[in-house]
């Protein structure tokens, strides 16, 4: 395996019981509730008094596809997420209503704002939306910022930006938008979209905080926001999850770029490099990789959270679906 993971969480999961789970990982779930809808990660579920249920399952997607399903993951994007709504709640009110499972999250329903909020805090990327991929393209006005130049890939910026993008666009893939963009194309106003930002960066720079507390870099981000019925913005999806952020080591970060080599991700990146080097960026079949990578991958989840809440991972039972139900049971959101 190219990826080595100190053995830092989960020390109560043997790589055998983790291994032992692959075949037997959240999928899917399966609720006596109408109208399942399903994302790359999530589905969700209509409840009464405008209210939703959110499950997190244990679908890894990348290049656009679900390649695998990685014990413990799920568990890991929905209770991590919780824990941030909760440290964000002074800057900005959020979705959140209940966590009935460690799997599932019961929210107000909400209508979802057009743009995906991007926050950066470092030039890097290879993606076509990316800072340094633009950048390395030459040029120099990007997102409406202008930089100078002889910046390096990975340096740091003088100050967290926010570069907006559509959710898909006309195309089908996510386009790229200035902050005044927003505004002007019609698709937040100014007093939304002015609250939106200030919050967005609020939230990253105590991420960062938090992060660096853990040893670790948050380098970008994505959120996302909407309005509830009563007409309040807030805070919904996930929040600074190795899914929805980018995360480097921070005690290696320094000597690494100085030496112009890459930071040590600590994120789901891994995975895209895994197979980035056999060949495979999205395109056809998915190439058969080895049962390890699974088990680093859930081992990496369970990494993360443990170090940015400082919490130990208490692994819920499986298979999820019968535990699930009980406990939506118990809660009253089923019969």
């Amino acid at each position: 395996m190219p990826v080595n993971l100190e053995q830092e969480a989960a020390l109560t999961l043997s790589d055998d019981a983790i291994l032992s789970l692959l075949s037997n990982a959240f999928e899917a779930s399966n609720l006596p509730l109408p109208e399942r809808n399903a994302g790359k990660v999530r589905d969700w579920y209509s409840l009464p008094d405008q209210r939703r249920l959110i499950v997190t399952t244990d679908r890894l997607s990348a290049f656009d596809r679900n390649l695998a399903v990685v014990p413990y993951k799920g568990q890991v994007l929905n209770q991590l997420s919780a824990w941030w709504f909760e440290q964000t709640t002074g800057l900005i009110g959020n979705h959140i209503l209940s966590i009935p499972d460690p799997n599932a999250a019961v929210v107000k329903e909400v209508t979802p704002f057009p743009i995906e909020v991007i926050v950066r805090g470092y030039i890097t990327g290879v993606t076509s939306t990316a800072l340094w991929h633009r950048y390395s393209l030459g040029e120099r006005s990007i997102y409406g910022y202008t930089f100078g130049e002889g910046l390096k890939k990975n340096q740091v910026l003088p100050e967290p930006i926010i570069t907006p993008t559509t959710k898909g666009g006309v195309t089908g893939h996510d386009e790229r938008l200035t902050c005044l963009e927003v505004v002007e194309k019609g698709y937040l106003n100014k007093s939304d979209w002015d609250q939106i930002q200030s919050a967005a960066l609020s939230i990253f720079k105590l991420g960062q905080q938090i992060a660096e507390q853990a040893d670790m870099i948050l380098v970008d981000t994505k959120y996302e926001f909407g309005r509830s019925t009563d007409g309040q913005i807030l805070l919904i999806d996930e929040v600074h999850t190795p899914d929805s952020s980018r995360f480097w080591k921070k005690d290696t970060y320094a000597e690494r770029f100085a030496a112009g080599e890459e930071p040590e991700n600590f994120d789901k990146e891994f995975i895209r490099i895994y197979y980035a080097d056999r060949g495979y960026r999205g395109d056809g079949q998915p190439p058969v990789v080895e049962p390890e990578l699974w088990l680093q991958a859930s081992r990496r989840y369970i990494a993360i959270y443990e170090k940015l809440t400082g919490r130990e991972f208490l692994p819920g039972n499986y298979p999820v679906n019968p535990r699930l139900i009980e406990n939506l049971r118990k809660g009253g959101y089923i019969q």
